[in-house]
């Protein structure tokens, strides 16, 4: 099972990662972070669940921008996964992910930015935002994606509310 995060925004929404959050991290194959983790020491507080692989957001501090670029492709089972923040409105964060990996060969788009869980598939792809752990100003609910990856196949894929 691999976790799917972004907007985390630690320390500015909570001042550390929730304890249901880290509950449900564990047993992890890894944790993709789509950005705005704002602090690296987060980044190395998720590396004790399982390996981190992460784009930085426009939120991050330097220290976590310095460490991550801003749009990745992630090969995980044999699957291929885009990785990028978003920038602007919430719609823009989601038509900058369509256009940043439109000629490559993904079978996932993971995006940030709108603290705005979604879920679909679209032609050939899955698109994913998994809103955000530590936020409910821009959803209902605090959230995270976790997708289920085997045989270059994505098998599951939900968005798991952590109230």
């Amino acid at each position: 099972m691999v976790a799917v995060l972004s907007d985390t925004h630690i320390p500015e929404r909570m001042r550390e990662l929730p304890e249901n959050l880290l509950s449900r991290l564990q047993g992890v194959s890894c944790i993709l972070h789509a950005g705005d983790v704002t602090e690296w020491w987060v980044i190395e507080e998720l590396s004790h669940i399982a390996p981190v692989y992460g784009v930085c957001g426009n939120m991050d501090t330097p220290g976590v921008a310095s460490r991550f670029p801003e749009r990745r492709v992630v090969e995980l089972e044999g699957v291929r996964i885009g990785l990028l923040h978003g920038r602007g409105s919430p719609e823009e964060a989601e038509r900058m992910a369509l256009k940043a990996f439109t000629q490559e060969d993904v079978q996932a788009i993971v995006y940030g930015h709108s603290h705005r869980p979604k879920l679909e598939w679209q032609r050939t792809f899955l698109l994913v935002n998994p809103g955000s752990p530590t936020d409910t100003v821009f959803a209902p609910r605090r959230t995270l994606g976790r997708l289920e990856i085997a045989g270059g196949r994505i098998l599951r894929a939900e968005i798991v509310a952590l109230e």
